[in-house]
C-alpha cells in the first residue's frame, strides 16, 4: 500500500511567534542544563567563539525563574 502524499510544508500556517518562543524555550532549558552539570558553553561574541562559564550562566537574570 502506498502512503498518501503529505501536503508542502508551505501549506501549514505559521505561527512564527509560537515557534520562536519554542526555539528560545529550548535553547534556554538546554544551556541550563549545561551549566547544571558544571560545564562551559560556547557562544559567537565579537567575530570570536568565547566559553560561557556556568556560574556566569546562572547568575544570568534570562536563565532564572524559568524551571
Amino acid at each position: 500500500m502506498k502512503d498518501s502524499p503529505r501536503p508542502a510544508v508551505t501549506t501549514y500556517p505559521l505561527d512564527r511567534a509560537a515557534h520562536e518562543a519554542a526555539i528560545r524555550k529550548a535553547v534556554r532549558e538546554a544551556v541550563l542544563a549545561h551549566a547544571r552539570a558544571g560545564n562551559p558553553v560556547a557562544t559567537w561574541r565579537d567575530g570570536k567563539v568565547v566559553w560561557i562559564q556556568p556560574e556566569e550562566i546562572l547568575a544570568n537574570p534570562y536563565f532564572q525563574g524559568h524551571d
